[in-house]
């Protein structure tokens, strides 16, 4: 097929196209080998980052890199099909009207251009490095139509999917990373509480004197709730969270999930939690695979749809630290609202019901989807910009391009400097915690030990439902107990019950 290809390119006066069988071996060995190893290196490279975040302990952050992986799989399999399909594409042919919809930029196919317009792009196509084994370029011309997908097409689409995924996963870790050096300061207020002394007296304090009420508390009415909104919409772009927001939250957590241990290191818990997020955030799932494709499909010229797209995720993160800003004001209130005066240190309720459908998970989600549309609007942006230039049609109106470039970035830097941080502590808020707030170890000793009592009752009860042999509940009871939890279990429930 390739032959024929060159062939008919010869007929129209260009170049035959050289295929493998008439390519130097020294050409086609050494592209392989610098293929394999830049391949084996950076195979190599996340080998070793790997190993170390194991020896650091660092396993949500490990799981986040074997999801990298998995999405680096993905664009392989991908990438395969394209390959592998790309011959039966060409065969699949449409009336030249077919193609003059939809179009992000005015090509015409009508009339006498179609034939030369057809054989043109054909070419072009046979010309790509991906063109060995495909179909004859005039395969659809001798019937009088054209082929669904070019050669030249199916290559820009599988550089922009790699693009778009490997920006997915820089950006989101870029966003972490971010997040967490912004919290390092939260750390000083950490061990500033745990130097503290707290057995001296306990004193009555109006609630007005306490500088979280003072800050976040104005009067009661539709007037101050409005006025809270607004200063919670406000707030993110300055101070997020301060020491007194801190404080006050880590205490209403220590008191609503481990009382006994008000020593609790709540900074740690609240960074393992971000880290196991992580592994959640860099992933690409089916709603965003699908969200791309609703995005590729609205590409059309004259619609401008996106500079919409991009402004979406900014008002989408404007509204997630909103309500995230205004959950702090709603603790504040439900305290001054209950009490006048209050003896010793100012403690909050944690509620799932400060949250959007009582789901504290929702934020996470929505992070996500702000997060992959930044990346989808950036990594769009730079393959346009390498593949047609910034004079291209496709690329739109030069002022929007630029309006689209500065909103992306702008809600990249808001999300990893604001929401993200506000996040990390407001997510502990809800009325359960993570099983993040137990060591490595004790969460591993905890699932095994339940897992093994599920097995035991399960057995248990397959043998009285038989007839074999009748288990009474208390014998039942018995069998629980036989392997109780580990020294190391009962020490690390211990610090929190």
């Amino acid at each position: 097929m390739a032959g024929g290809g060159g062939k008919a390119a010869a007929a129209g006066g260009e170049a035959p196209a050289i295929t493998l069988e008439h390519t130097p071996t020294w050409i086609v060995s050494a592209v392989c080998f610098v293929i394999v190893i830049i391949s084996l290196l950076f195979e190599r490279l996340l080998h070793r980052l790997g190993k170390r975040l194991k020896k650091s302990r660092k396993k949500p952050l490990y799981e986040g890199l074997l999801k990298v992986k998995e999405e680096l799989m993905l664009l392989g399999f991908i990438s395969l099909l394209l390959n592998v399909f790309q011959g039966l594409t060409q065969k699949i042919c449409v009336k030249a009207s077919v193609m003059d919809h939809l179009q992000p930029c005015k090509l015409d196919f009508s009339g006498a251009k179609t034939a030369k317009t057809t054989a043109h792009l054909a070419a072009a196509g046979v010309r790509r490095l991906l063109a060995g084994g495909g179909a004859k370029s005039d395969y659809c011309e001798k019937k009088g139509l054209v082929p669904i997908l070019s050669v030249e097409a199916i290559h820009q689409l599988h550089i922009f999917i790699f693009v778009l995924a490997v920006s997915h996963v820089v950006l989101s870790a870029v966003t972490v990373l971010l997040g967490i050096a912004q919290t390092r300061k939260w750390q000083h207020w950490e061990n500033k509480i745990q130097a503290s002394d707290e057995n001296g007296p306990q004193m009555i304090k109006h609630v007005q004197e306490f500088p979280f009420i003072k800050n976040h508390f104005k009067g009661h009415g539709k007037r101050w709730k409005t006025f809270g909104w607004l200063r919670s919409f406000l707030k993110q772009f300055y101070g997020s969270v301060t020491e007194e927001d801190y404080v006050t939250m880590r205490l209403g957590f220590i008191m609503k999930h481990c009382r006994g241990n008000p020593k609790f290191n709540f900074y740690k818990y609240m960074i393992r939690a971000l880290e196991d997020d992580f592994k959640k955030v860099v992933g690409i799932s089916w709603y965003l695979w699908a969200m791309l494709i609703i995005f590729l499909l609205l590409n059309v010229q004259g619609w401008y749809v996106y500079i919409w797209i991009s402004a979406v995720p900014f008002v989408m993160l404007l509204v997630v630290g909103t309500k995230l800003e205004h959950i702090i004001t709603e603790l504040a209130h439900q305290v001054a609202e209950k009490h006048t005066a209050i003896e010793g240190e100012l403690v909050v309720s944690p509620s799932d019901e400060l949250f959007w459908f009582h789901r504290p998970k929702i934020v996470l989600l929505l992070i996500h989807i702000v997060l992959f549309q930044n990346a989808f609007e950036i990594a769009f942006f730079f393959w346009l910009l390498v593949t047609y230039g910034f004079k291209s049609c496709i690329m739109g109106n030069k002022g929007y391009v630029i309006a689209r470039l500065v909103i992306s970035v702008i809600s990249q830097l808001l999300c990893g400097y604001s929401t993200l941080p506000l996040y990390a502590i407001v997510s502990h808020m809800g009325t359960s915690f993570k099983k993040v707030i137990f060591d490595e170890n004790v969460a591993e000793g905890l699932a095994n030990w339940a897992q093994n009592a599920r097995r035991r009752n399960a057995r248990a009860a397959r043998t009285q439902n038989v007839g074999d042999s009748p288990v009474d509940e208390s014998n039942v009871g018995e069998v629980q107990m036989t392997s109780p939890p580990t020294k190391s279990v009962q020490q690390g429930t211990a610090r929190l019950i």
